[in-house]
């Protein structure tokens, strides 16, 4: 029977330790700040931006919430943002995705300064990213590095297969992967004989967003398998893209739906946070 990797305990590990910078920074009269901005009224989203919101109150991050309504306009949404960005107080700017259709996400995503960008991803974060130098990083991927790291899991010289290539998730995991000198395979929905590549992996990421798509026997006994899925299954219940009642027999490590990369995405919000408040005191000085 394979370890759980409790995401929720890791994630109050890091929440501490943004707290302890926060007020390192209270000390320098300096008051880390995160603007959260809403567009509309997807449910989904105003569960994950009171879920960031409380980690805020817990890490002691002052959190300010600016909702629009559904039917407005890109134009609105940029000026918003330009005013955030124009706030000396404001250390980081973070747009709840997805947004309403007649605004252009990219367009949005550019508008955000690269060093208020604490979703890391603004054209500029990624290229940092890239090149190794990266100190906004994405929060999943960032998430899962720190759950293997805290597990013990060294990713070094081991086959890691991701599934999915999403900008959130799946690119950025690889190149973190391959920075911790991983060989790295990235699999999606065009991609030949998908189990005998599966089945390959020390590490396996999931981030399809298909529910149980991961099954047992297309998975290598032993592996690590990290599931980034949060979907609902035939009884409305949440569960990951990872078989996980099948697959925890097979494979050495796993991590939960809920309670496995959900948690540490937004602990790492709130270290990004700091990451930022810091860049930037630095910057004025």
């Amino acid at each position: 029977m394979a370890e759980i990797i409790d995401g929720k305990a890791i994630a109050q590990k890091v929440k501490t330790e943004a707290a302890q910078e926060a007020e390192a920074l209270r000390q320098q009269g300096v008051e880390p700040t995160i603007a959260v901005v809403l567009v509309g009224d997807n449910q989904a989203s105003k569960v994950y931006i009171r879920n960031k919101m409380l980690a805020c109150e817990q890490t002691g991050i002052r959190s300010l919430k600016y909702e629009l309504p559904q039917s407005a306009s890109q134009q609105e949404l940029l000026e918003l943002i330009n005013i955030l960005a124009g706030k000396k107080d404001v250390h980081g700017i973070l747009v709840q995705l997805p947004l309403p259709q007649q605004i252009d996400e990219q367009a949005v995503l550019r508008s955000i300064p690269p060093q208020k960008d604490v979703d890391g991803f603004h054209p500029q974060n990624v290229g940092c990213l890239l090149t190794g130098g990266h100190p906004l990083t994405p929060c999943t991927p960032a998430g899962i590095l720190r759950l293997l790291e805290e597990t013990g899991v060294n990713p070094a010289g081991k086959h890691c297969v991701v599934l999915g290539r999403s900008n959130i998730v799946g690119k950025p995991v690889s190149i973190l992967m391959l920075e911790k000198d991983a060989t790295v395979t990235i699999c999606h929905s065009k991609t030949k004989n998908l189990a005998s590549m599966t089945r390959q992996a020390d590490i396996l990421i999931a981030a399809v967003g298909k529910p149980k798509f991961v099954t047992a026997d297309m998975v290598k006994e032993g592996a690590v398998v990290i599931d980034v899925g949060m979907n609902r299954d035939e009884n409305n219940k949440l569960c990951g893209d990872v078989d996980f009642a099948r697959v925890q027999e097979k494979c050495s490590v796993i991590t939960p739906v809920p309670g496995g990369v959900g948690p540490m995405t937004v602990a790492m919000l709130m270290k990004n946070t700091i990451t930022a408040a810091k860049m930037q005191v630095k910057h004025r000085e």
